[in-house]
């Protein structure tokens, strides 16, 4: 038992004879060890992707409701009444009249 510890520490399974085996089965292990590094790494990056997507998405539908926000103040009469009143336009006392077109035909 102790042998077999020592000449494994020691390598021996890598020089013998029949070591053509045991190379095999450590390059394949070590091929699958650096795939399964790439892929986690990859994985990560997409994680670290997704979240600063999701926070850009984030701030781009605030920006949007706070230019909706500004827009239906903007549309309001009051606020248009404000603006133009520096210009010397303001409110008509008189409303508005309907025109009605007759046709010809009748």
């Amino acid at each position: 038992m102790k042998q077999s510890i020592y000449s494994i520490l020691r390598g021996k399974f890598l020089i013998s004879d029949d070591s053509f085996k045991n190379w095999r089965i450590i390059i394949f292990v070590s091929a699958l060890a650096i795939i399964m590094i790439a892929s986690s790494h990859s994985a990560d990056k997409k994680v670290h992707e997704i979240a600063r997507l999701t926070n850009e998405v984030k701030e781009l539908r605030s920006a949007f409701v706070d230019g909706r926000s500004k827009l239906m103040r903007l549309k309001m009469e009051s606020t248009i009444i404000e603006k133009v009143a520096d210009k010397g336009i303001g409110i008509s006392a008189i409303p508005p009249k309907k025109i009605k077109v007759k046709s010809q035909s009748e």
